[in-house]
């Protein structure tokens, strides 16, 4: 079976929310799963996983959470190779507040991964979403689990879900 690595980029914690549903279905040990702030050392840490499952709120002008800064710096600069893995992304916006960059956090992350040769898997239709304009949407998906707990919250469990079942039909289980 395949390594899972869950990191994540939290404030709030709706991201969070989202990586321990993950852990909970594809049972991830607890040190797989990497708090960005808090337990995030070095770009090596990414590479131990076959699967990582990335999320990041989303900030200012679709900015991911700070602590994915210098991790994304690095992946770009210093051409690291993530050829071979798969890649899945999560997160928290707000569709309302700032509508104009709902979730593009995934957007980024998406471009950076994908970018240094990681297969992105996990996309969902935007069908239910209401949002002026994201970097997370890709030929007419997201290309992750987008929650907006401010304005959509009864929504989020049943998005969770879901994104995981397209999940694990993915990575066959």
């Amino acid at each position: 079976m395949s390594k899972i690595g869950i990191f994540v980029g939290t404030a709030g914690g709706t991201s969070m929310k989202i990586a321990e549903a993950l852990a909970e279905a594809f049972d991830v040990e607890e040190d797989a799963i990497v708090n960005m702030e808090e337990d995030f050392d070095e770009v090596d840490q990414l590479l131990e996983y076959d699967v990582l499952f990335l999320g990041s709120s989303t900030w200012g002008q679709g900015d991911v959470h700070f602590s994915w800064v210098d991790p994304i710096l690095e992946i770009e600069d210093d051409d690291v190779d993530f050829s071979g893995k798969k890649v899945a992304f999560f997160g928290a916006g707000d569709s309302k507040k700032h509508g104009e960059h709902f979730c593009s956090a995934l957007g980024k992350l998406h471009k950076t991964f994908t970018g240094a040769g990681a297969k992105a898997i996990g996309f969902i239709p935007k069908d239910g979403y209401s949002y002026e304009f994201s970097l997370a949407e890709m030929d007419g998906k997201l290309c992750g689990c987008a929650i907006d707990e401010h304005n959509e919250s009864d929504k989020s469990d049943e998005r969770i879900e879901l994104w995981i079942e397209t999940l694990k039909e993915e990575l066959g289980g």
